[in-house]
C-alpha cells in the first residue's frame, strides 16, 4: 500500500467540508424524499449515527455533558421554525376559523399532560414534579419535525383542515406548554423549601407569561409589518426582496419576550402571524418564508446529526422496560385518544380527525423543555429522563416519518386534491 506523505487533515478543514455537504443535503434531500415513505429527520438521525461510527470521528455531544448547549441550540431551532410556521398560514385569524386549534390546545394537550403525569408517577415511580416535567416535555406537537404534515408555503393553497390544524397547534402549543414546565419547577422548589408557589405561578407563569407574550408578539409584528410593507413610502423593506427581515423579527420578538419575562415562543409565533396579516397576499411573504425554512432545515439537520450520534453513544442505555412501555403508551395511545376526545364534534371528516390525532409528532421542542427543566430544578436521575425523551423522539421520527407521506397523499386524493400537482408544475 502506498503511503502518501501528507499529514492528517486539520479538524477545521473537516468541519468546513462537512458543512458544505450538509448544505447540499439541505437543498437536495427534501425534493428527493418528496414521494418516498421516508422523512428528512429519519435520514439525519441515520447519518449522525453512521458518521459517529467512523474511525477518528469524535462526533459526540451529550445533553448530559452540555446541558446549556442542548437548551440553547434547541431553543434556536424552535424559534426559527415558529416564524416559518406563522408566515405560511394563509387562513386569517379568528375564533371560529381556528376551532380545530383551540380544541387541540384547550382539551388535547392538557389531557395529555395529565395522563402522562399520572403514568410517570405510577408506572415510572417518578416524583410528581419530575413526572409533570416529563409530561410537559412530551405533550407539545413539534413545529420543527412536523414540516411534512404542515401547510405549504404562503399562497400555495395547501391548507386543508389537517395541515392547518397541525401547523397552528405546533405554533401555539410550544408556548402554552411552558406554564406546565414552570409548574413542575415550582413544585420541585416547594418540595425542597416549602415556600408558597401557587399565586406566583398563576400570576407570573400563566397570566403574565401568556398575555404579555401575545402583546409583545403583536406589537413587534405590527412594527415589522409597517416597516416591511407600508412605510417609509417607496422605501419599504419588501422592495429589497431580502427575506432576512424575517430573522430580524424572530430575534427581536423572542428577545423582547424574554426581557419582559413572558413566553418568547408564543411571541414569535404571534409576530409571524401579525407580520403575515400586514399584507397577506404580498409575494414578499414567500421570500421571508423561504429564508426561514432554509435556516430551519440547516439547524434542524445539525441538531439531528448530533442526536443520532448521541443515540450511538449510549443515550438510550438507562432505559428500563417500564420506560419503553411509557413511551409506547404516550405515542400510540395517549396522543391519539386525547386527540379524538378534543376533536369530538368538530365539523371535519372522521379520517381528518384521526389524522390530526395521530400525527402529534414529538421532537426538538421536547429536547428544549426537558433541558430547560433540568437546568432549573434538581432531579435524581436525569440520564433516565433523557433516555425516555430520546426514545420518544426516535420512535416518533420513525413512525410518523414512514407514514406521513403515504397518509397525506391518501388524504389528498380522498379529498379530490392532486398530491403531485406541484411536482408536475
Amino acid at each position: 500500500m502506498m503511503n502518501f506523505p501528507f499529514p492528517a487533515p486539520d479538524p477545521y478543514i473537516l468541519v468546513v467540508t462537512g458543512a458544505g455537504i450538509l448544505v447540499a443535503l439541505v437543498t437536495w434531500l427534501p425534493r428527493a424524499l418528496r414521494k418516498l415513505p421516508l422523512s428528512l429527520p429519519i435520514v439525519c438521525i441515520g447519518l449522525g449515527a453512521a458518521i459517529s461510527t467512523l474511525p477518528r470521528v469524535s462526533l459526540r455531544v451529550s445533553p448530559l455533558d452540555q446541558p446549556l448547549l442542548a437548551e440553547r441550540f434547541s431553543e434556536f431551532v424552535v424559534i426559527i421554525a415558529l416564524m416559518g410556521a406563522g408566515l405560511k398560514l394563509d387562513r386569517p385569524f379568528s375564533l371560529p376559523r381556528w376551532a380545530v386549534t383551540w380544541r387541540l390546545l384547550a382539551i388535547t394537550m392538557p389531557l395529555g399532560i395529565a395522563v402522562l403525569t399520572v403514568l410517570g408517577g405510577t408506572l415510572l415511580a417518578l416524583s410528581w414534579p419530575v413526572a409533570l416535567l416529563l409530561a410537559a416535555s412530551l405533550a407539545p406537537t413539534d413545529p420543527v419535525l412536523a414540516a411534512d404534515v404542515q401547510v405549504g408555503p404562503p399562497q400555495t393553497e395547501e391548507e386543508d383542515e389537517v395541515r392547518f390544524g397541525l401547523t397552528s397547534e405546533a405554533g401555539l402549543n410550544d408556548g402554552l406548554a411552558f406554564p406546565f414546565v414552570h409548574l413542575a419547577i415550582a413544585l420541585g422548589a416547594l418540595a425542597a423549601s416549602g415556600k408558597a408557589w401557587a399565586a406566583h405561578w398563576v400570576s407570573v407563569h400563566v397570566l403574565w407569561g401568556i398575555a404579555a407574550g401575545i402583546v409583545v408578539g403583536w406589537l413587534v409584528g405590527k412594527l415589522f409589518g409597517w416597516l416591511t410593507f407600508h412605510r417609509p413610502r417607496g422605501k419599504s423593506l419588501a422592495r429589497t426582496g431580502d427575506g432576512l427581515i424575517a430573522l430580524s423579527a424572530t430575534f427581536v420578538s423572542y428577545g423582547l419576550g424574554e426581557i419582559v419575562h413572558c413566553y418568547g415562543f408564543l411571541a414569535v409565533f404571534v409576530t409571524a402571524m401579525t407580520l403575515r396579516a400586514s399584507h397577506r397576499e404580498h409575494t414578499f411573504n414567500v421570500d421571508m418564508h423561504e429564508l426561514t425554512e432554509q435556516v430551519e432545515r440547516l439547524a434542524m439537520m445539525t441538531l439531528l446529526l448530533l442526536c443520532g450520534s448521541a443515540v450511538m453513544h449510549g443515550l438510550l442505555a438507562p432505559l428500563r422496560v417500564t420506560d419503553v412501555l411509557f413511551v409506547a403508551l404516550a405515542i400510540f395511545i395517549v396522543r391519539p385518544l386525547t386527540g379524538i376526545l378534543g376533536l369530538a364534534g368538530l365539523a371535519a371528516q372522521k379520517t381528518e380527525r384521526w389524522a390530526l390525532a395521530f400525527f402529534g409528532i414529538r421532537g426538538v421542542g421536547s429536547i428544549y423543555y426537558l433541558a430547560y427543566g433540568l437546568n432549573h430544578m434538581q432531579t435524581p436521575d436525569p440520564e433516565r429522563l433523557w433516555a425516555i425523551v430520546g426514545l420518544a423522539i426516535l420512535i416518533s421520527i420513525l413512525l410518523h416519518g414512514l407514514t406521513v407521506t403515504p397518509a397525506m397523499r391518501w388524504l389528498d386524493r380522498r379529498h379530490g386534491r392532486d398530491p403531485d400537482r406541484d411536482a408536475l408544475a
